[in-house]
């Protein structure tokens, strides 16, 4: 596996596998890897010649300070998983290389970025566009991969290659578990066996919720017991929980034909801030 910490050599490397028509993916991370990120780069595997990784802890989509300090950075472990999983080339960059001096540019990609995750994380989404531009600049990929866990970034950077007018494909892989259920995340490393435990009222909750609108039960109805199971486990706090039109992520009218749809959720267990969804369809 090949591996670059600077942009210029990454670009040269790539630009001879582009002159050979190489076919490349694109896997993003930010590092602390697991089942669900190796996924991702089979997903690559299978539909390109070469597969570039990408582990950086990008700091302008970060609105808490603190969340940032403590987000999990296990690189030689990572390097060692992408190896063993046939990543052909891993591309690790400094803050000083990706940016330079004073962060001005914004993104706005009016309701999408307000509701949800944009809501409780103001900037978030500007900060994940801002250096996944940066990414499908440098490394110019035919297809990039992305987890379906995070469903409202995987429609931000939808509507960021429309409007920028990216030459790719992207691909949502499917969200991996564990066999209890709870989705993989890196955060999870934060988590004991009993957070683990608690953790596992989220997916609980999807199933529950998605369960009830089959049943044709209003989700205000669903909401009010999800949130009273929240308030009977001590340690965790329901942030949102929200069904939502899978393309839009605007809430969804209880009157109108539901269609195509998606159950969100975010929560905070143990003080670790977890998210997870699940794809609905409801005729």
């Amino acid at each position: 596996m090949e591996i670059f910490e600077e942009i210029e050599p990454l670009r040269a490397f790539l630009k001879g596998k582009r002159i050979a028509s190489k076919s490349i993916g694109l896997v993003p991370t930010m590092g602390a890897l697991h089942h669900g990120h190796l996924s991702l780069i089979r997903a690559s595997k299978a539909e390109n010649e070469l597969t570039v990784s990408t582990i950086y802890v990008n700091p302008t989509q970060f609105n808490n300070s603190e969340d940032l300090d403590k987000y999990p950075r296990t690189l030689e472990m990572d390097t060692q998983l992408l190896s063993q999983e046939g990543c052909d080339v891993l591309f690790v960059p400094t803050n000083s290389e990706m940016y330079s001096g004073a962060q001005n540019l914004a993104f706005d990609f009016g309701n999408l970025d307000k509701v949800l995750e944009g809501k409780f994380r103001p900037g978030h989404f500007s900060g994940v566009a801002l250096v996944v531009s940066k990414l499908f600049n440098i490394i110019q990929p035919d297809r990039a991969y992305f987890g379906q866990k995070d469903y409202q970034q995987f429609q931000i950077i939808h509507r960021l290659k429309e409007e920028l007018k990216f030459s790719l494909e992207l691909q949502s892989v499917p969200i991996v578990r564990e066999d209890s259920g709870l989705a993989l995340s890196s955060r999870n490393q934060r988590l004991d066996a009993e957070g683990k435990r608690k953790a596992l009222l989220l997916y609980e909750s999807l199933k529950y919720a998605s369960a009830e609108l089959l049943k044709g039960i209003r989700f205000d109805i669903i909401r009010i017991e999800v949130e009273k199971r929240f308030s009977q486990l001590k340690g965790v706090k329901l942030e949102y929980f929200e069904l939502a039109h899978r393309a839009t992520l605007q809430p969804l009218d209880e009157a109108d034909k539901i269609g195509e749809a998606i159950i969100l959720i975010a929560a905070f267990v143990d003080e670790v801030r977890l998210i997870d969804n699940m794809l609905i369809d409801i005729n």
